[in-house]
């Protein structure tokens, strides 16, 4: 039984009330570097464990930190001299076969190829610790695991994982800006700009400012006068590159936090936070969607790390955000669709203790033509979860 109720509200969309807040931590920001080593840890393990014994073993790699370090830098030079710290915990299985398999060596390496693939300037082997304290399950929840291993798994939590669908103008726009400023493209254009970069969208009425803090690179910053030509570059670039996805007014702002009198500037030796201002935390940043949006609908938990097959934490909020874009892209009629997915543990993740899905659609009449057909595409994912969640495993889906 698949307990879905669909309702319409009679109520404005986001997009149409007055105020909006959308924030995005880009790539670089310690909070999106962790859930991203955690989550390709947790990729990692999949696809050894699928190696060693053909199936996903018991995991949830979903608790990390990485602790700042401290650095000295000026116009031109930088040098870190306190290293960053790499932490990754949590449980995973590691006697496979009678064979130990190294988790937390697996962890560390990870940690390393996902750092050299996202960072530019840091120096992975000399400016970075890294500790893997990855331990076995508890008892009771390899149990739950291991009790439906050649069925449909059953729930690890009780849990809930939320979606909604279309993005709001606003959201659009804040992630793609920090797409933008984090492309290839730019980087070869504007060199300066760090990974580190963080967005915030505010609209006000039909009037958008996108406050944009950017961990500017030290070595391209020779002198006051360098910086100030960037930052204003940068906010311009933003400006221009912002018409491609709204017709409203759009300001930008660049490194508010600054003096420029007292040249109290933020450059860094790496284009990273994380070498001395700011620590991070799994979960902390972005939702599944890619954006932290506080007047819509989240769920707060952690999704990078955990594992695929049973972990409603990660598997229904995918699921949720997956189902509310097809169900908008699918009815163009449907303003605006929100799904909210609830688990009880021991029961099949195929069968949720409720789907709840609401809908506000053009026209007052919309609703009765579309239920049925939502319900079915509903029904069709949850039907289809097992190839679901083995595409989780494969990292075909963003947790942050």
């Amino acid at each position: 039984m698949k307990n879905i109720s669909i309702h319409q509200l009679n109520v404005k969309p986001v997009s149409e009330q007055n105020t909006e807040y959308v924030e995005r931590k880009g790539v670089g920001h310690p909070d999106s570097l962790i859930d991203g080593i955690c989550d390709a840890t947790s990729v990692a393990l999949c696809k050894r464990y699928m190696e060693e014994t053909g199936i996903i073993m018991h995991h949830n790699v979903d608790k990390g930190l990485i602790v700042g370090g401290a650095v000295d830098v000026g116009y031109g030079r930088g040098k870190i001299t306190k290293k960053i710290e790499v932490i990754v915990t949590g449980r995973a299985l590691a006697l496979l076969n009678n064979k130990q398999l190294d988790v937390n060596g697996l962890a560390v390496q990870v940690a390393k190829d996902y750092l050299k693939k996202n960072t530019r300037f840091l120096d992975i082997e000399n400016e970075v610790n890294f500790k893997g304290m990855i331990a076995s399950g508890s008892s009771d929840l390899i149990g739950v695991f291991e009790r439906a291993r050649h069925e449909i798994p059953l729930a690890n939590d009780t849990s809930f994982g939320i979606g909604f669908a279309p993005f709001t103008d606003v959201e659009n726009l804040v992630l793609e800006t920090e797409h933008y400023l984090n492309s290839k493209a730019y980087k070869g254009s504007v060199p300066s700009v760090g990974e580190d970069v963080k967005v915030m969208g505010m609209r006000d009425g039909e009037k958008i400012t996108l406050t944009v803090a950017i961990a500017f690179v030290s070595k391209f910053i020779d002198n006051i006068d360098t910086y100030v030509k960037t930052k204003e570059r940068v906010e311009n670039d933003v400006i221009n590159n912002a018409k491609k996805f709204t017709d409203k007014e759009v300001r930008a702002f660049v490194n508010t936090g600054d003096s420029i009198e007292d040249e109290d500037i933020y450059i860094t030796k790496t284009g990273l936070s994380c070498e001395s201002g700011d620590d991070g935390s799994v979960g902390r940043g972005n939702r599944v969607n890619g954006i932290i949006t506080p007047f819509r609908h989240m769920s707060l938990e952690a999704a990078a790390g955990k594992n695929p097959v049973n972990h409603i934490g990660k598997i229904y909020n995918i699921l949720a955000t997956s189902m509310a874009e097809k169900i908008a892209e699918d009815y163009p009629e449907i303003k605006e669709c929100d799904v909210s997915i609830l688990s009880q543990i021991g029961k099949r993740i195929s069968e949720p203790h409720n789907l709840n899905i609401n809908l506000i659609t053009e026209q007052q009449g919309d609703f009765e033509k579309l239920k049925g057909k939502v319900y079915y595409t509903a029904e069709s994912m949850l039907d289809n979860l097992s190839q679901f969640t083995l595409d989780i495993s494969l990292g075909k889906y963003k947790t942050f």
